[in-house]
C-alpha cells in the first residue's frame, strides 16, 4: 500500500471544490462511492484514482491528464499537443496546462520562442532543475516562478500554461538511469513530476504532456501522473513499428503502479491521400485495434502546418495553421479528442 496514492475527506473535498460535508453525503447516498482502503481515527483513506473517476462519472472538475507518445521523432508528436492545447483554450474554452518533458523543447519554443526560453533556461526555471534536484539532493526547483503563464503566439489563446523543458534534461535522464531504485523506478524517480505539480494539477480542465521519443524515466514521469495517452504518427511502417511496444510498455507500467493509463488512440499526421502507403498503413491500423484505436480525424501533410512551429506573433488559429483545411482538421481532432477522454 505504501506506493498508492491515498487521499482522505477533505483532500477529495478540495479536488472536487466542495466541503466536507458534501463529500460525507455522497458517502452514504452513492452506493457507488469508492470504499476506503482502512479507517483510521483520522476518518477513511481512498485510492485517488478511484476518487477520481468517481468524480468524472458525476461529472465534477477534475483534470484530464493525458501524455503524448512516439519512440520515433519528426511525426508531429509536439505539433499536435500544442495545437491540442490551443485549441481546447480557444474553441473549446478550456484551461490547459502544457507539460514539456521532451529535451528538445519544440513545445517550448512554440509557445515562448526562444528568446524567453534562453532567459528562463538561464535562471534555472525549467522542469531540469527538478530533476537535478532529486539528483543533488537539493530543493531548488520553484513552482511558481517556473510556471508560464497564458502562452502562445496566437493572440487568440488565452489560457494556456507550460512548464517548459530545457535541453539539460538530456544529461539528467541519463544519470537517473545509472541509478534505478526498482522495477519500473516506481518508488522514487518516477514519481517527482506527480510531486512537484501536485499544487497546480487540479487548477486546469486539461494537462497535455509532451514526452520524449523514448520509454526512459522522464516519461514515465509523465506516464506517472496520466490517465492515458495518444500516439501521434506519419502512417508509414518506420513511425508506426514502435506502437504494439509503447503500447505493451504502458501496459506494463499501470500495472507496476496499480493505475490506469487508457491508449485514447492513434493520431495520423502529415497524411497524403496519394500516397498508397499511407492508405494501406491507415487501413491496417484500424483493423489492428489491439495495439489502441484510430482517430477518425487525420492531419494532412502542410506546409503551413509546419511553418506553425515558428513563434511569430498571429491573431487566429486559422492564421497559424492554414485556411486550407488545417484549422478544421485540428479543430475537429480536437472535438473528438475532448469526446474520446471525457467519455
Amino acid at each position: 500500500m505504501e506506493n498508492e496514492d491515498l487521499i482522505g475527506i477533505f483532500e477529495i473535498a478540495k479536488l472536487a471544490g466542495v466541503g466536507a460535508s458534501a463529500v460525507a453525503n455522497w458517502r452514504t447516498r452513492s452506493q457507488d462511492f469508492p470504499r476506503p482502503v482502512v479507517e483510521l481515527k483520522s476518518g477513511p483513506v481512498f485510492r485517488r484514482h478511484e476518487i477520481r473517476r468517481w468524480l468524472k462519472r458525476r461529472r465534477k472538475q477534475v483534470a484530464n491528464v493525458i501524455a503524448t507518445i512516439n519512440l520515433k521523432g519528426g511525426v508531429g508528436k509536439t505539433t499536435t499537443t500544442v495545437a491540442l492545447a490551443e485549441m481546447l483554450s480557444t474553441e473549446f474554452h478550456q484551461k490547459v496546462l502544457v507539460i514539456d518533458l521532451d529535451p528538445q523543447t519544440n513545445a517550448t519554443i512554440m509557445l515562448i520562442g526562444e528568446t524567453k526560453w534562453e532567459e528562463l533556461n538561464s535562471k534555472g526555471l525549467t522542469l531540469a532543475r527538478l530533476f537535478q534536484d532529486a539528483l543533488d539532493e537539493k530543493h531548488e526547483f520553484d513552482l511558481d516562478s517556473t510556471l508560464q503563464r497564458k502562452v502562445s503566439n496566437v493572440r487568440d489563446v488565452r489560457s494556456v500554461d507550460l512548464l517548459p523543458s530545457s535541453l539539460d534534461l538530456i544529461d539528467v535522464q541519463d544519470r537517473l538511469a545509472s541509478v534505478p531504485p526498482g522495477r519500473f523506478y516506481a518508488n522514487n524517480p518516477v514519481d517527482l513530476l506527480r510531486k512537484a505539480t501536485k499544487p497546480i494539477i487540479e487548477d486546469y480542465d486539461y494537462v497535455l504532456i509532451d514526452c520524449p521519443p523514448n520509454m526512459g524515466i522522464i516519461t514515465l514521469n509523465g506516464l506517472r501522473i496520466a490517465q492515458g495517452y495518444i500516439i501521434p504518427t506519419i502512417p508509414d511502417i518506420l513511425s508506426t513499428y514502435g506502437i504494439p511496444q509503447i503500447v505493451k510498455r504502458v501496459k506494463d507500467f499501470s500495472t507496476s503502479i496499480v493505475e490506469q493509463i487508457e491508449p485514447f488512440g492513434i493520431v495520423i499526421c502529415k497524411y497524403q491521400a496519394q500516397v498508397g502507403l499511407h492508405v494501406d498503413t491507415i487501413r491496417r491500423l484500424r483493423q489492428n485495434r489491439k495495439d489502441a484505436p484510430v482517430f477518425d480525424t487525420v492531419i494532412p501533410q502542410s506546409g503551413h502546418i509546419s511553418e506553425a512551429a515558428e513563434f511569430a506573433p498571429v491573431g487566429t488559429l486559422r492564421q497559424k495553421y492554414g485556411y486550407q483545411g488545417q484549422f478544421e482538421a485540428y479543430r475537429d481532432l480536437a472535438a473528438e479528442f475532448k469526446r474520446r477522454v471525457e467519455a
